[in-house]
């Protein structure tokens, strides 16, 4: 979320020298030279070149390692690369020297949020907004990070703030896009879109957004729109990524598979420049949290959670169809993708000095109780609509035991899907920091962690946490629906039937699909056939010849 657009526009030009800087400039201090590096280290972060503009950098960063504007950039650099407690002690000691400096209290919203600090980020970007009423970019950024935060009412009174204040400004525009195509006004965000790609057909997210709407196939002009867009001076790296993962939508709904697989592969390396996951880590990582909460530590007790119901699972496995299917009774409000979840553990990690891990089972009883009221304040405006709301972040797999041990009476309802329709559908799906989707290898390390996860916590919990498996919900929605709805301790209700006439907003990359009825035909490996055997060898399964042959004499029996 490091903002590229706007927060470095206020460097002042390479040309300038330090006796003509004027007085409180950021870049006061440096010499000529110096300057030109931080110039071009701007640049390069504009462009999302982490590696480029480290390169410019550091000559400045040996010679003046405490400047604030040298610092500030610094803090760039680490944000993209993903070293988010590095970039915080940079940014934080930036911004201790320039504190009435709006800029700076924007970067340092940034830093928080792509760190996962979404409330300390929305107080830094509210700080900018005081300090520079007028500064686009910081309204810009606090419209996103509210809307991350399902704050979408405050988060729409920004945006248009923003686009008051900068009209040109592409990424309010395309945000406000966004807004409209999750409230389901699909024609108005179409209008939006196309209008924004009239005036810079290389802005990757306008025809990622249109890609999303799902409301028409693009058409051949469109196609060769997109080609030529890719090779515009003007598009960054975003723009790149963004829009390598339209064009493979489109070219998939002309079936040009080979086509739009490579489409994908080449927007998940622009992306991979950026950062390589550590599968290893991650891996352990989660072996080590299962550990943690094997057998499960005495939690807090009583009924607490009663109200919550927690949807996990990887991204694509039909988590949004459940909570839309919850969210159709009358006793269900569906919440969204709330960060609350890893934002309460964080904390407590970072008040304690250590990962989850490694105090989870020295908790006490009463610990995670205040951990759980935590959760049900920063949560307690959903409660208000309706006796129950659901959470629906699909990464909270990780912490099903820490759920349990915090909220004992919330229900965890784990979706699964077919391994490599799930991984093909998270290649296929542009995914903001989710760097775990840019090869096949870690697709199948990230499966594998979840599916072991997700064993151990159904395991652990019977009758507490519950397994809904997509290809059985598609197959027999009424009984696998009241099956859902029984887990959850909730009465019948027939309009769980008819979810998709449900009006709300969704905030998910199946916005428009829960919209629909249900509909058996949504898998596309098959399609792919043989181009997927690279991913199918990864997961452990057969490959595509073999895989027909073995169903084919399934169904022969």
């Amino acid at each position: 979320m490091w903002d590229v657009q706007t927060t470095h526009k206020n460097i002042e030009t390479r040309s300038l020298t330090i006796n003509a800087l004027p007085s409180g400039s950021r870049l006061a201090g440096l010499h000529r030279t110096a300057i030109q590096h931080v110039v071009a280290t701007a640049q390069a972060l504009q462009a999302g070149r982490a590696g480029e503009a480290d390169h410019h950098l550091q000559p400045v960063l040996a010679s003046n390692p405490g400047h604030a504007e040298v610092l500030r950039l610094l803090a760039g650099i680490h944000s993209l690369r993903g070293e988010h407690a590095a970039a915080i002690h940079a940014v934080d000691r930036a911004v201790a020297q320039r504190p009435q400096d709006p800029l700076y209290s924007n970067t340092l919203g940034m830093i928080l949020a792509t760190a996962g600090e979404y409330d300390a980020a929305i107080a830094a970007f509210q700080r900018a907004c005081e300090l520079q009423p007028e500064l686009a970019s910081a309204w810009v950024n606090l419209g996103i990070l509210l809307v991350r935060c399902m704050r979408n009412e405050e988060a729409e009174a920004a945006l248009r703030k923003a686009v008051v204040l900068a009209p040109g400004n592409i990424g309010a525009r395309v945000q406000l896009a966004d807004l409209q195509r999750t409230s389901n006004q699909a024609d108005t965000a179409s209008a939006s879109y196309r209008a924004i790609i009239a005036e810079r057909p290389w802005t990757g997210m306008a025809w990622w957004g249109l890609a999303e709407l799902r409301s028409g196939k693009f058409s051949p002009d469109d196609v060769q729109q997109m080609q030529s867009a890719l090779h515009d001076p003007g598009a960054t790296d975003d723009d790149l990524i963004a829009l390598g993962f339209a064009l493979a939508r489109a070219l998939d709904d002309l079936g040009r598979y080979a086509d739009a697989l490579a489409a994908l592969r080449q927007s998940n390396d622009v992306a991979r420049r950026r950062m390589v996951w550590d599968a290893a880590s991650f891996s352990a990582e989660i072996t080590a949290i299962d550990a943690a909460f094997t057998p499960a530590p005495a939690g807090a007790g009583g009924d607490l959670g009663a109200g919550v119901v927690f949807v996990v699972s990887p991204p694509r496995s039909g988590s949004t169809l459940i909570e839309q299917i919850l969210a159709s009774h009358a006793q269900v409000e569906g919440a969204g993708e709330l960060p609350d979840l890893p934002l309460v553990i964080a904390e407590e990690c970072g008040r304690r000095g250590q990962a989850l891990q490694h105090w989870a089972a020295s908790m006490s009883p009463e610990g995670w109780r205040t951990l759980g009221l935590v959760y049900l304040q920063r949560t307690a405006r959903f409660a208000q609509r309706r006796p129950v709301f659901v959470d629906k972040m699909p990464s909270n797999w990780q912490y099903v035991g820490a759920i349990r041990a915090m909220l004992p009476a919330a229900h965890v309802l784990i979706a699964r899907r077919d391994p490599l329709e799930t991984s093909f559908s998270c290649y296929r799906q542009f995914f903001n920091n989710s760097e775990w989707t840019r090869t096949f290898d870690d697709l199948a390390g990230y499966w594998r962690d979840f599916d072991r996860s997700a064993r151990n916590a159904l395991a652990l919990h019977p009758g507490h946490v519950h397994e809904v498996v997509y290809e059985q919900l598609v197959a027999d929605p009424e009984n696998q629906i009241r099956r859902l709805l029984a887990a959850c301790g909730l009465p019948f209700d027939p309009a769980c039937l008819e979810f998709h006439r449900t009006e709300r907003e969704v905030r998910s990359p199946s916005a428009m699909q829960v919209r629909k009825p249900l509909y058996a035909d949504s898998a596309h490996s098959e399609r792919y056939g043989a181009l997927l055997d690279p991913l199918r060898t990864a997961l452990g399964l057969p490959l595509f010849g073999r895989e027909m042959a073995s169903r084919a004499t399934s169904q022969g029996g």
